[in-house]
């Protein structure tokens, strides 16, 4: 056989594998593969984008919870900026200067936390509020306010059906309640920082009340109201008219606990709608007038502080909740 004469031809290789990058034992990946990574995972998000439940201004929804049921009904509330504090003047010092406040979207109770709301939580969590725990609540009784060591939030020493706030609970039980809801839904719960407050509670009007400077008659529950419970009990939530955010006894019923910090005035308060700390941290704030106080302390920028563990008949709270921005 003839051999073929000459020196042999050396062919270059065309093997994809081996014109890209590769690596041995994992220690890397090849470039084409890392942009196929990143595509897909694109391609994840905006999936999931796609299937998340959008969160519009007005949106009225509730989360489930594990033990069965639903959390409190939530308003989605539109982002927005306002004037906080005393616009139409003759308010408290506390209520000065009045500054802008920008506030980002986020869901509010459409109610005051209720009984029932705050009965599951109670019989799922075998929680005890500090009224059971301690000396009781403040009620009124023999003409005088005094602390009764048997009232409680299922004892206020009135009428209640599941349908009316809860009432006797301290900032530290309402702290807990949100605690809890959180771990019940996956979603962030939380109170309300005292201008997210105002803001929701004005609902862009810039009036003493959310539908004017006049208390009127029969509009909410306060001493001096007009209402059949004023000056006797809580009204049972959505007795009234909703703001124009739709939500409900924003003015009168119960005062609600915020989360923030007390502070003797407006200087130095965030812009941004956070809650504000530093101040007086053994105090919290509480907005909104209740059912046993006149109409001047129920405007949209009265505000009062309290220590964390008082309870009264008088109190009770509101919760909100983070939604997505977009």
């Amino acid at each position: 056989m003839q051999e073929t004469q000459g020196e042999d031809k050396q062919e270059p290789w065309e093997s994809v594998a081996l014109t890209s990058p590769f690596c041995f034992s994992g220690d890397c990946v090849g470039a084409e593969t890392a942009k196929l990574r990143q595509q897909l995972a694109l391609l994840k998000e905006q999936l999931a984008q796609k299937q998340a439940p959008s969160f519009p201004p007005g949106k009225v929804f509730r989360d489930s919870l594990q033990v069965g049921g639903y959390a409190p009904e939530m308003v989605v509330i539109k982002a927005g900026s306002f004037q906080m504090g005393d616009i139409q003047g003759g308010g408290a010092s506390d209520e000065k200067p009045v500054h802008w406040v920008n506030i980002e979207k986020f869901a509010m109770g459409k109610y005051e936390v209720t009984v029932g709301d705050f009965r599951k939580f109670v019989n799922a969590s075998g929680y005890k509020t500090e009224a059971e725990k301690g000396s009781g609540c403040y009620v009124y009784s023999s003409s005088s306010w005094k602390k009764e060591k048997d009232a409680n939030w299922h004892n206020p020493y009135f009428s209640q059906t599941n349908n009316q706030p809860v009432v006797c609970v301290s900032w530290n039980d309402a702290i807990a309640y949100t605690e809890w809801l959180t771990q019940q839904t996956g979603k962030h719960y939380r109170l309300p920082s005292e201008s997210e407050w105002e803001y929701a509670a004005r609902a862009g009007t810039k009036t003493k009340y959310w539908w004017g400077n006049e208390i009127g008659k029969n509009q909410a529950v306060c001493d001096g109201c007009g209402s059949r419970w004023d000056d006797k009990q809580t009204a049972p939530v959505g007795s009234f008219r909703a703001n124009p955010f739709d939500l409900y006894d924003t003015v009168g019923n119960v005062w609600e606990w915020c989360a923030d910090n007390w502070h003797g005035n407006y200087e130095g308060a965030p812009s941004d709608g956070r809650v504000w700390k530093g101040g007086n941290e053994s105090r919290r704030v509480l907005r909104g007038g209740s059912w046993d106080v006149n109409p001047d302390s129920s405007r949209a920028a009265y505000r009062v502080r309290n220590a964390l563990g008082f309870r009264l008949i008088l109190v009770g709270f509101r919760v909100v909740r983070r939604v997505a921005r977009t």
